[in-house]
């Protein structure tokens, strides 16, 4: 008895740690043509453009937008019912939602959905993958284009004023180089410190919680 305890004990960790909602889209002759989104359960994150790419993009995601694209695929029923709606629209690439949790997997393929669900999800996934690409553009640029920085800036800001820009907190070790490094122009410097200042600031709100009602 004791036995079958310690191997259900060890083995919940490994459960728990593999639950993992992907998603995938396919789409020749986009920019870029392929790239996936995973998150597992601890919110981190990996964005791939290719299927054998074994250096994937890592980031980790704040535990309000992890639960929230685990709350909409149970709401999905992890992908075990089609959610292509077979509506004359143009194609926009082969989309796939994927949960896996441990053996277990499911999985759906659309083209178009009318699900508000599935698009919220979309939604979501698809704001992860601008956000990558920022990042991989901004990092780019800090090491090998450094005229370029200024624009990879502004990209990552509107995707931030735009409440679009997923995980930010993965982008204040490339702000604070632009911002401490003279070899960076000073609008640059100025305005990478005050995205930093900006990111920082609202992760800590966020941890923080909502603040108690006070009785009257």
């Amino acid at each position: 008895m004791k036995s079958a305890f310690l191997v259900l004990l060890l083995a919940l960790p490994l459960w728990a740690a593999s639950a993992t909602i992907t998603y995938t889209r396919n789409f020749p002759g986009s920019q870029p043509p392929y790239f996936s989104v995973s998150v597992d359960r601890s919110g981190a994150l990996q964005y791939k453009e290719s299927p054998k790419d074994n250096h994937p993009v890592r980031a980790q995601l704040p535990k309000a937008d992890t639960d929230a694209i685990f709350s909409m695929a149970r709401k999905l029923g992890y992908f075990k019912k089609p959610l292509e709606s077979h509506l004359k629209v143009a194609n926009t690439g082969k989309k796939t939602f994927r949960y896996q949790n441990g053996a277990a997997s499911s999985e759906t393929i659309f083209n178009y959905s009318t699900n508000p669900v599935a698009q919220q999800l979309q939604a979501r996934f698809e704001n992860i993958a601008d956000t990558e690409r920022a990042y991989i553009a901004l990092n780019r640029d800090v090491h090998y284009y450094k005229l370029g920085v200024n624009d990879s800036l502004a990209q990552v800001e509107a995707l931030w004023l735009n409440h679009q820009l997923a995980a930010p907190l993965q982008f204040v070790p490339l702000l604070d180089r632009i911002a401490s490094h003279q070899e960076f122009m000073h609008i640059m410097r100025e305005r990478a410190g005050r995205l930093k200042s900006e990111f920082t600031a609202a992760a800590h709100v966020a941890s923080a919680g909502p603040k108690p009602r006070h009785k009257r």
